[in-house]
C-alpha cells in the first residue's frame, strides 16, 4: 500500500494549519482552506466543516459548537449579514466555494465609519433607527449653517438710499413704424424733501393708517410676513401686510414683485435699516419714496399733483387723503381711474377715498396725534384734491394712445401701476400716426362745420369717441379719445362703456337668428328674408303666447320712432330702415342669451353688455367701447373669424424684452356664410337705408348707424376688407358724467347716427383706404330658412334683394313691402316646451307674464326724420 493509502484521513477544517489560520484571525468567522490546499481530492469542491471532531479523527476541536453559532459569530465580527466581496483570490480550483470563499473575503478587519449609518451593531430594523449622536450632530450643523448663512447675509445687504429711487427713467412709446411717439416718465415728477419739510400730520397719518407700532417695532413684523406668503400662495397681495420699515426697503431697494424670495430679502435688509438708521430718517425715506398715483412719487410731487401746494403746506385733512392714496391710487384716488381698471370709476373712487380719509382723521384722533379741535376742524368737510392735468408730451391724441397702451401692458403682465410710472420701460405700439392724426382731422372737421358751443348751448359738452381696428388681425392702428389732457378730458371716449349703443346691435341679433334659428324653426337657421311686424306701438309676444307686461300690468308694447304702418316687411327691410319692433320680437324668438352669446364671440366684453336681458336688449341697451364695436364690426368683415383687439406688439424694460405680448390667435366667433350674410345685409344699409352718407366713401362698404333713447347717443359702425371703424357721438355733463339729450344739438331736432357720425367715418375712411384697393365682400349664399312672425300674409310677397328706388329720408305713403295684419293673437301656444318660460328676454319670471323694469324713456329711431313720437318704452333700447 502506498504512503498516500497510509496517510491518514485529514480533517474537512483544513487541518492544523487551517485552525491555525483561524487562531490567527480573530475576525473571521469560518475556517476554509484554499482550493487545492491539501491536495485531497475533497478540497477541489470547497467543503466546509463547522462542526467538532465528529468529522474524522485526525480533526481538532472547532471553536464553535454549531453551525448556527459559526453564523452569529461571523455577523458579530463583519457587522451585519452582509456578503463580504468576493477578493477574486480562489486559488487554482477555480472560484471559491460556500465556505472558503466567503471566510478569505471576510478576513480583513472591519473599519469604523465616520457616520455609522446604517448602524453596523444593530439587527433589523434597528439599524435604520439613527443614534442620539448622529442627530444631535446633525442639529447642530444645521443650526451652525444657518446662523452663518443669517451672518453672511447681513454682513454682505446695504441699506437702501432714497436718492437711488430718484433716478427714474422715462418711458418711450413707438409708432407701428418703430418711430418714437413720445417719452414720459416720473424723473420730472419727484422731488425728495427733508423730515423737516414734512407736516407731523402728514407722518402721523401713515403712523395711524399703515404701522402704529413703528416707533417702538424692530422695523420687522413676523406676522406680517407669514400673512404676506399666506396671501401670496393663495394668489393675492396687498401692500398694508408690512412694516413701515420694510415697505421702505421694498420701494427703494427691491423690485415689487410678490416671491418668496423677495420677502426674504425685504426682511434681512430691513433688520439692519432698523439697526442702521433712525425712525425719523426710515419715516423720510418712505414718504419721499412711496406712489401716491398720478405718476407722482413722494410726498413732494403729491402735494404738488393733488393739491397745488408744497408738502409743508399740507393741512391735517388732506394729509388724511394723501394716506389714503397709499393703500393703492388706482382705487383712492377720488377722480377715478377706468382706464386702468373700470372698477376705479369716479364715483367708487370717491366713495372709497372718503371713507378712507374719515378713518385715518379718526385713528389720528384715537393715537392722540390730534386735538378735539383739530380732530373737529379737519373733518368739516372733504378736501377735495384738484383734477388731473397734462404731463409733458402728453397732449392731444397722445395722451390716449400711451394710456392705452399703458392698460393693455398692465393687463398682459406682473407689471405694477407704480412699477411702469418709474419708467424704463420701451412700449412698441400698432398705432399708425398717419391714420391716428387722419381721425383727428375727421371729428375736428366735422365739429368745425357743425357744432357751434360758443351761440348754441345744445352744441356745448358734444364729445365724440372713436377707434379703428384691422380685420383678421386685431391691430388697433388709431382712436380719437377726445380734446385731450391739456384741456382737461381725462376720460379714453375710445375705450370707456357707459354709452349705449342703440340700432348697432341689431346684427348680432340677425346673426344669432341665422346661426340658431328661433323656437319655431327647431334650431334651423332664419334667412334674412324673413317677415316680421314692422309696425309701430307692438306687444311682443313670449314664446308661451303671453305678452310682456308693464310694472302696472299693463301690456308693454314697443315703440318705433314713427308711427308709419310698415306692416310684415322682411328682415332685410328691418336693417335698412332701423326699424325696432321686428328685432325686438326676433330676439325674443331667437332667446336674448343667444344673441348675448354671439356678440361676446364677436369680441363684446362681457360687462359692458346689459345685464337685463328684457327685449330692447335686441336693440342696444349695452354699452360696449368704440374699440370693441369696431373689434366686433370686424369679426363680419373676416367672414366670422374674430381677433381680440391690441395696440402693443413688443415691450421691453431696460432694453430686455418682456413675454406676455405675442399677437392675439384667431378664433371662429361664427360660420362664414352667417358673417358673410349680415355684411351683405348692412351694405344694402348703406346703400339703400340709414347709412347713406357713407355712399361718399365710393368703394365697397357696410355698415350700421344707432341713436339711443331721447337721443343721448348716436353711432355709426361700418366696415371694408381693410378697415374696421366705429364713431360715437354724446353730450355729457361734465360735473357727473350723466348722459344729456342731443336733440337741439347741430340746430336740428335731433342727432341720429346716420347724420354726424357717419359723416366722421366717412371723411376718416377716405383718408386712410387712400391708394388701397376695393376688396369687396365675398358673397353671400343662400343661407336659413324663411319663417315668418306669425300673423304675417301668405304666400309671402316676393323680396327684391336690391331695391332700384332711391331711398328717402322719411318713407314712402305706401311702401312696397308694407303689408297691414292684425297683432299676433295672445292665446297663441309654446309649441316648444325648451324655451317657453325663461328664455327670450324674460326678465326674471318663469310665468307667462313678468313685471318690466321702471325705466320710462323710448327708443328712438327709424329711417322717418323729425317724426319722433317718444314715450312708452318701459325697456329703454334704441335704434339706428
Amino acid at each position: 500500500m502506498s504512503e498516500h493509502r497510509r496517510k491518514p484521513p485529514q480533517p474537512q477544517g483544513g487541518g492544523r494549519a487551517a485552525a491555525r489560520r483561524g487562531q490567527s484571525d480573530p475576525t473571521s468567522g469560518r475556517r476554509a482552506a484554499p482550493r487545492g490546499a491539501t491536495g485531497s481530492p475533497s478540497d477541489s469542491y470547497g467543503s466546509r466543516s463547522y462542526g467538532s471532531d465528529s468529522q474524522g479523527s485526525g480533526g481538532e476541536e472547532r471553536p464553535y459548537g454549531s453551525r448556527a453559532d459559526a453564523r452569529r459569530a461571523a455577523q458579530r465580527n463583519t457587522g451585519g449579514r452582509r456578503r463580504a466581496p468576493d477578493n477574486g483570490n480562489h486559488g487554482p480550483g477555480g472560484p471559491a466555494g460556500p465556505g472558503r470563499g466567503r471566510g478569505r473575503a471576510s478576513s480583513a478587519p472591519g473599519k469604523k465609519r465616520l457616520i455609522d449609518y446604517p448602524r453596523a451593531n444593530r439587527f433589523g430594523w434597528r439599524r435604520w433607527v439613527p443614534s442620539w449622536k448622529l442627530v444631535s450632530g446633525l442639529c447642530i450643523t444645521f443650526f451652525g449653517s444657518l446662523v452663518a448663512l443669517v451672518g453672511v447675509s447681513y454682513a454682505m445687504v446695504t441699506i437702501p438710499n432714497e436718492n437711488d429711487a430718484a433716478k427714474s427713467q422715462n418711458n418711450v412709446y413707438y409708432w407701428s413704424n418703430g418711430d418714437q411717439m413720445v417719452a414720459t416718465g416720473a424723473g420730472a415728477n419727484r422731488q425728495n424733501v427733508t423730515i423737516d419739510q414734512i407736516p407731523e400730520a402728514m407722518q402721523d397719518a401713515v403712523i395711524s393708517a399703515e404701522n402704529k407700532s413703528f416707533y417702538s417695532d424692530s422695523g420687522v413684523d413676523p406676522m406680517g410676513i407669514a400673512r404676506a406668503l399666506v396671501n401670496m400662495a393663495r394668489g393675492g397681495e396687498t401692500q398694508g401686510g408690512s412694516t413701515i420699515t420694510q415697505q421702505f426697503v421694498k420701494n427703494t431697494y427691491l423690485s415689487q414683485d410678490q416671491t418668496v424670495s423677495r420677502k426674504f430679502k425685504e426682511m434681512f435688509i430691513s433688520i439692519k435699516v432698523g439697526t442702521k438708521l433712525t425712525k425719523q430718517q426710515i419715516l423720510q425715506g418712505y414718504l419721499n419714496t412711496s406712489y401716491f398715483g398720478r405718476g407722482a412719487y413722494g410726498i413732494q410731487a403729491a402735494a404738488q399733483t393733488y393739491y397745488g401746494v408744497d408738502a409743508k403746506d399740507l393741512t391735517p385733512s388732506q394729509c388724511a387723503v394723501l394716506a389714503s392714496l397709499l393703500k393703492g391710487a388706482t382705487y383712492y384716488d377720488p377722480a377715478g381711474n377706468p382706464d386702468i381698471d373700470p372698477a376705479a370709476t369716479k364715483e367708487a373712487n370717491y366713495k372709497r377715498s372718503h371713507e378712507r380719509w374719515a378713518w385715518i382723521l379718526e385713528e389720528m384722533h384715537k393715537d392722540q396725534h390730534l386735538t378735539d379741535a383739530q380732530y373737529q376742524q379737519a373733518t368739516k368737510k372733504y378736501p377735495l384734491p384738484q383734477g388731473r392735468k397734462a404731463t409733458k408730451g402728453m397732449t392731444g391724441q397722445i395722451s390716449y394712445l400711451a394710456d392705452t397702451a399703458k392698460k393693455y401692458v398692465l393687463a398682459h403682465s406682473n407689471v405694477t401701476e407704480a412699477q411702469f410710472d418709474k419708467g424704463g420701460f420701451q412700449i412698441y405700439t400698432t398705432f399708425q400716426k398717419d391714420k391716428v392724426n387722419a381721425l383727428t382731422a375727421a371729428v375736428q372737421k366735422v365739429q368745425k362745420a357743425r357744432l357751434d358751443p360758443k351761440n348754441r348751448d345744445k352744441d356745448k359738452y358734444v364729445q365724440f369717441g372713436a377707434a379703428s381696428v384691422v380685420p383678421n388681425d386685431g391691430a388697433i392702428v388709431a382712436l380719437y379719445g377726445g380734446a385731450g389732457y391739456e384741456n382737461n378730458h381725462f376720460t379714453n371716449n375710445a375705450d370707456t362703456s357707459g354709452v349705449p349703443v342703440g340700432s348697432t346691435w341689431k346684427p348680432f341679433v340677425l346673426a344669432a337668428a341665422m346661426e340658431y334659428g328661433t323656437y319655431k324653426t327647431d334650431g334651423v337657421g332664419v334667412s334674412p328674408l324673413s317677415k316680421y311686424n314692422g309696425n309701430d306701438n307692438l306687444k311682443v309676444q313670449r314664446p308661451d303666447g303671453t305678452y310682456y307686461l308693464n310694472k302696472d300690468n299693463s301690456i308693454f308694447r314697443q315703440r318705433n320712432e314713427s308711427d308709419h304702418a310698415w306692416g310684415y316687411i322682411s328682415l332685410r327691410k328691418a336693417m335698412e330702415q332701423s326699424i325696432n319692433t321686428p328685432f325686438v320680437q326676433l330676439g325674443v324668438d331667437v332667446g336674448m342669451t343667444k344673441v348675448r352669446e354671439v356678440a361676446q364671440a364677436s369680441g363684446i366684453l362681457p360687462d359692458s353688455m346689459s345685464q337685463d336681458l328684457n327685449p330692447s336688449f335686441a336693440i342696444g341697451t349695452s354699452t360696449p367701447s368704440a374699440i370693441r364695436m369696431a373689434d366686433a364690426y370686424a369679426t363680419f368683415a373676416a367672414s366670422g373669424r374674430h381677433t381680440d383687439p391690441y395696440s402693443v406688439t413688443a415691450v421691453k424694460l431696460d432694453g430686455q424684452p418682456l413675454s406676455g405680448f405675442s399677437k392675439p390667435k384667431v378664433t371662429t366667433a361664427m360660420p362664414s356664410n352667417v358673417a358673410n350674410n349680415v355684411t351683405d345685409t348692412l351694405e344694402n344699409v348703406i346703400q339703400n337705408g340709414t347709412g347713406t352718407n357713407a355712399k361718399a366713401l365710393g368703394r365697397t362698404a357696410a355698415g350700421k348707424t344707432g341713436t339711443t333713447d331721447s337721443n343721448k347717443s348716436a353711432w355709426f359702425v361700418g366696415y371694408t376688407r381693410q378697415l374696421a371703424t366705429s364713431v360715437a357721438m354724446f353730450r355729457e355733463n361734465p360735473k357727473d358724467a350723466e348722459l344729456l339729450s342731443m336733440n337741439g344739438t347741430a340746430g336740428v331736432e335731433s342727432i341720429h347716427g346716420g347724420d354726424i357720425p357717419t359723416s366722421v367715418w366717412t371723411e376718416y375712411m377716405q383718408a386712410a383706404l387712400k391708394n388701397t384697393n376695393d376688396l369687396g365682400f365675398p358673397d353671400a349664399t343662400k343661407i336659413g330658412e324663411v319663417a315668418d312672425e306669425s300673423g304675417a300674409p301668405s304666400p309671402t310677397p316676393t323680396i327684391s334683394i336690391t331695391p332700384s328706388e332711391t331711398p328717402s329720408e322719411t318713407p314712402s305713403a305706401t311702401p312696397s313691402e308694407t303689408v297691414t295684419s292684425p297683432s299676433p293673437s295672445a292665446t297663441e301656444t309654446c309649441q316648444f316646451a325648451w324655451n317657453c318660460s325663461t328664455d327670450g328676454g324674460d326678465t326674471g319670471s318663469t310665468s307667462g307674464t313678468t313685471s318690466s323694469p321702471t325705466a320710462t324713456e323710448t327708443t328712438s329711431e327709424g329711417n322717418t326724420r323729425g317724426n319722433a313720437n317718444g314715450g312708452g318704452n318701459l325697456f329703454g333700447g334704441s335704434s339706428g
